[in-house]
């Protein structure tokens, strides 16, 4: 019997990511716990390379309606990031033991889903990265997006800076939609993922690690996406 494998691929390559971890309340308990362990188990995948430089945002969405107008512009109040449930848990960083750390210790929001503006936020993020290396923003997400218009005007506009991976997980993740939202070709960029159960599982990151980083993959066959 072949060992099932209990680490991630490692990647060395020299790379700036931002991982986008949703923490609406569709999740549950379970999920929230499988995004939290998914989202570590990707950071360990980089530890100890030196190479790679990680920022992590927290997302979700306000509660009622009337907070959601307040977040996408329908009034002329100000509100912050975090009062829309947008948190960014850390600006990029080599420190990866300290933000696998940062992971384990946030709260679960329970809020609505507010993708659109997690993808702004993730694209101003990458304004702080390297020039010298490849971009990449991965989602984790559980469902439906409150605005599919605005998420898909978001990911346009995302892709122009960065490679976009979306980490979709159970039925109700809008896959139609998210292979369009995806840097093409989507199936480089797309890694569907049947239930939180498997989402815990290293190889489901190991999938991620192997469309990202395909020189340390010699044997798979990775070929290069379109910016857009």
């Amino acid at each position: 019997m072949v060992p099932v494998s209990t680490k991630p691929m490692s990647c060395n390559r020299s790379l700036d990511v931002v991982l986008l971890i949703d923490g609406s309340g569709s999740l549950g308990k379970e999920g929230w716990a499988a995004s939290i362990k998914a989202s570590q188990t990707f950071v360990d995948a980089f530890i100890g390379s030196g190479k790679a430089n990680m920022a992590v945002i927290l997302f979700s969405g306000p509660k009622t309606w009337s907070g959601v107008d307040l977040c996408v512009g329908k009034s002329t109040k100000a509100v912050s990031l975090k009062s829309c449930g947008i948190i960014t848990v850390s600006h990029f960083t080599q420190d990866l033991k300290k933000l696998k750390q940062k992971i384990l210790g946030l709260e679960w929001p329970q809020g609505s889903t507010l993708t659109s503006i997690a993808l702004m936020t993730a694209k101003a993020e990458l304004a702080l990265g390297r020039k010298d290396s490849p971009s990449n923003v991965i989602v984790i997400t559980d469902g439906r997006p409150l605005s599919f218009r605005n998420t898909a005007i978001a990911a346009k506009a995302l892709r122009k800076s960065a490679r976009l991976i979306w980490v979709p997980v159970t039925k109700f993740a809008p896959l139609k939609k998210i292979k369009k939202w995806a840097t093409r070709r989507w199936q480089e960029n797309v890694v569907q993922v049947t239930s939180f159960g498997e989402l815990t599982k290293p190889e489901v990151i190991t999938h991620v690690i192997a469309n990202i980083c395909p020189k340390e993959n010699p044997k798979i066959r990775i070929g290069r996406p379109a910016l857009n």
